[in-house]
């Protein structure tokens, strides 16, 4: 029996009841619910009713001939079907539209079937007896995700990654426009140079872009990281020891500073090193001469320096804990590597690169980028974590994701679920703004933001009106969700979230939470 007239009778051949096709009304989401189980069926329709357009079928024939005939923005699909197995309706499925989310149902929630459902790419799972409200939200979820992921991408997964040492000049802001300068004027001068810029930002790729571009490029470039080493470690670490220097040293090692002669050697959290390490530092610099650990030998070397730190050197020098005389012959020359939140124009640049890095490395060939909704949340976020945290953030999402694109959903909490902190820091949005009527401020929150020259002003206007609006469709409802998200026109699940953005309580009245 054909699946369309398997719809339009009482029951298919099966038994099941399955219900009229639907009309495929434009105001409502379509929502196709596959499971040979009547009481299943009839509880999809009745509680999701509100929400979509319902479609039944009660095989895996009908379900996937009423797909091909129609346009579905979810599917919820039993694993065990009477003439097919699920996993296999959704390898179909998937092939028909990699877009649509496709929430399984499963009798015990921990099974390994449901485990390999998620591991194809399933959206979610839900176990049964079905709870209504859950089952009510996870479509709700799906169904929005699946309209995300319908809007072209902002930023597109397709890009070459290109080498990882690219990662330094990708950005065109002014601050980065300065940093490229520097490496530019200083990378062929035989100086000792100090990188210094907050944890994360890029401090060992600033020192091998002033590598490649020296005239040193084709020699050794060996990085240390001071601050992981004990002191006596790094010391041979650096200088090497003789046979029997101290406990343990059964043999004779060799240096950093002998194994990089001639060539270049990166001193990453200088600010940690031990005050017997300095001195030793300091003597290289000074005449490029030193001695093993143990050794009474003198021997020479041909090394450039580059330091980093994101330590206050000059406040060590005032506290004793660090040495004057290293501190000027390190700071030969000087480049500050800014905070990622102060060239959040870069972000756009950095999320398509390490996106296109992710999208390889993780085997994702069907991931087509981020939606828009998702860059904006990143391009406003503080990142206290720099590029570094970006970069796993990216990598995190593209691993978690099952969809083809990256909505909101699928970042941490910390961005998600704090947009509204996130753009203040980043501009320094006056709290005395928040406390003030809503809406009543928006000409004096343009005017500031233009006379501290913001690069987000748009952003920063558009949250400040929607919070007006949501604020304003709440108290008109007294607080009524579901009145609101339709007045709105969005779905509740977006509205809560939005809610939790701007701590909007909802308690007698409606009120933004300072």
């Amino acid at each position: 029996m054909a699946a369309g007239t398997a719809l339009q009778a009482p029951h298919n051949e099966t038994g099941a009841q399955s219900a009229p096709r639907s009309k495929w009304s434009k105001s409502m989401p379509n929502l196709l619910v596959i499971d040979d189980d009547r009481t299943i069926l009839a509880l999809a329709e009745k509680a999701l009713a509100p929400i979509a357009d319902v479609s039944v079928a009660a095989n895996a024939a009908d379900g996937l001939g009423l797909l091909r005939e129609g346009e579905f923005d979810a599917v919820l699909l039993d694993i065990q079907l009477p003439d097919q197995n699920g996993l296999a309706v959704y390898c179909e499925i998937r092939e028909h539209d990699r877009r649509i989310p496709v929430i399984f149902m499963t009798v015990e929630a921990a099974s390994n079937t449901a485990i390999e459902a998620m591991q194809l790419g399933a959206f979610d799972y839900i176990a049964k007896p079905l709870n209504v409200e859950s089952l009510r939200d996870l479509v709700e979820k799906a169904i929005e995700q699946r309209q995300i992921s319908s809007v072209p991408v902002a930023i597109s997964a397709d890009d070459e990654g290109g080498d990882q040492s690219a990662e330094l000049f990708i950005g065109r802001s002014p601050v980065m426009l300065d940093v490229f300068k520097a490496v530019g004027k200083v990378a062929k001068q035989d100086v000792p140079i100090l990188v210094r810029g907050e944890s994360g930002t890029g401090k060992e790729l600033v020192a091998r872009a002033l590598f490649q571009y020296s005239h040193r490029s084709d020699e050794t470039f060996l990085a240390v990281n001071c601050a992981a080493l004990p002191d006596n470690l790094l010391e041979s670490e650096l200088f090497g020891h003789e046979k029997g220097a101290f406990t343990g040293a059964e043999s004779r090692r060799i240096g950093k500073f002998e194994q990089c002669n001639g060539g270049t050697l990166f001193l990453d959290e200088i600010g940690d090193m031990a005050p017997t390490v300095q001195a030793k530092v300091l003597r290289v610099l000074q005449e490029q001469r030193f001695e093993r650990v143990g050794g009474n030998k003198e021997l020479t070397t041909n090394v450039r320096i580059i330091a980093a730190t994101n330590r206050p050197l000059e406040q060590m020098v005032v506290d004793g804990d660090y040495r004057e005389d290293l501190l000027y012959r390190l700071n030969g020359v000087t480049i500050e590597l800014p905070p990622l939140r102060d060239r959040l124009s870069d972000v756009p640049a950095l999320i398509r690169f390490f996106l296109a890095q992710a999208k390889i490395e993780f085997n994702k060939p069907d991931l087509e980028g981020l939606s828009p909704e998702a860059v904006d949340l990143l391009t406003v976020y503080d990142w206290p974590g720099n590029v570094r945290q970006l970069r796993a953030v990216i990598r995190r999402c593209v691993l978690d994701t099952v969809m083809p694109v990256i909505t909101p959903d699928t970042l941490p909490d910390a961005i998600a679920g704090t947009r509204n902190s996130g753009a203040k820091s980043e501009s320094g949005t006056n709290e005395k703004l928040e406390s003030e009527a809503p809406g009543s401020q928006l000409p004096q929150l343009v005017q500031r933001l233009l006379k501290e020259k913001s690069t987000n002003v748009y952003g920063e206007a558009m949250e400040y009106m929607e919070r007006f609006v949501i604020l304003q469709v709440l108290q008109s409802t007294d607080g009524n969700q579901s009145q609101a998200a339709e007045i709105l026109g969005i779905t509740r699940g977006k509205l809560r979230d939005r809610i939790n953005s701007y701590n909007i309580v909802l308690k007698s009245d409606v009120a933004v939470e300072s």
